[in-house]
């Protein structure tokens, strides 16, 4: 028996005074209006309501039901109705997880704009340059740099690539030289980043197709600005994603190795555990996100 249904049609018979209009309006036969009322009489072991060939009455444990009843209608049609008009407006606690590197250089700078625009939400940002589990956390959304994301049960978005590409200081050039093809780098002292699936070989893309480099880098450190300091430091040579390098580069801190080489483009992916859509408030996150992450 579906409780609600149920009650539903018994206060539309208490209200509409008759089995036949309540049954009209709720497009069914009276008998099984009828049948459905003596099974709930039988569930709760009294009589609800009296009826006669003219007739039909509450008695004192129906008028308890129909009020009672009424009164859990109500609140769920008025929960119901809140996260409909709830569900459009950007307001509630946004979980966001990121890698440390990418929240510092790439969301952390659009929070202030983000924050004003939606000064009433409320958001915590998790930096981990680890993988992890987003629903045990309670995240709404978590931003993975991958070159595939796995099947799961998680529902991933692509929202931009990023370009992974080779750099060293300047300083680090003149003293140890500037690689002129891929095996040079073999020569050179390399800084791996841990946490990356090409710690120990680079499978670099170029003009004449891919060539694969093995290596085994003396120093190796798992968060990438850590790595981009080191390599500004002059202490050898990196790859480091695009959104990490744009900076130093732009400043000369940096200069790219091997121009015309560089890594595979991973792709950035806003990931959500929810197969039915986005809610509003992630929905403006990634907006603003997307902005940020255009060329």
């Amino acid at each position: 028996m579906d409780k609600l249904s149920v009650m539903q049609a018994f206060r539309r018979i208490v209200e509409r005074g008759s089995f036949a209009r309540a049954a009209e309006d709720l497009g069914v036969s009276p008998a099984l209006l009828s049948r459905e009322i003596k099974l709930l009489e039988e569930s709760l072991g009294t009589t609800l309501l009296t009826r006669t060939t003219r007739a039909m009455s509450l008695t004192d444990a129906g008028r308890f039901y129909y009020d009672e009843a009424s009164g859990i209608l109500d609140a769920v049609t008025q929960v119901e109705t809140s996260i409909r008009d709830g569900a459009g407006a950007v307001q509630g606690h946004l979980k966001v997880n990121a890698s440390s590197s990418f929240g510092q250089t790439v969301i952390a700078p659009i929070l202030p704009g983000f924050l004003g625009s939606y000064p009433d939400l409320r958001v915590t940002l998790s930096m981990d340059d680890r993988v992890v589990d987003m629903v045990e956390g309670g995240f709404d959304v978590s931003i993975r740099i991958r070159a595939a994301m796995p099947d799961s049960a998680l529902v991933a978005r692509k929202i931009g690539t990023m370009r992974q590409q080779i750099f060293a200081a300047p300083a680090y050039l003149e003293r140890a030289g500037v690689p002129q093809a891929p095996q040079d780098i073999t020569k050179h002292r390399v800084i791996g980043f841990l946490l990356a699936d090409h710690l120990t070989s680079w499978a670099l893309q170029g003009p004449s197709g891919t060539i694969a480099i093995d290596l085994d880098p003396p120093v190796r450190v798992g968060n990438s600005l850590v790595l981009r300091d080191l390599l500004i430091a002059g202490q050898g040579i990196g790859t480091l994603p695009d959104f990490v390098s744009n900076a130093p580069e732009a400043r000369g801190e940096l200069v790219r190795v091997l121009p015309d080489w560089e890594l595979p483009a991973p792709e950035i992916f806003a990931v959500t555990s929810s197969r039915l859509g986005m809610d509003a408030k992630v929905t403006a996150f990634l907006d603003h996100l997307r902005i940020a992450l255009r060329p």
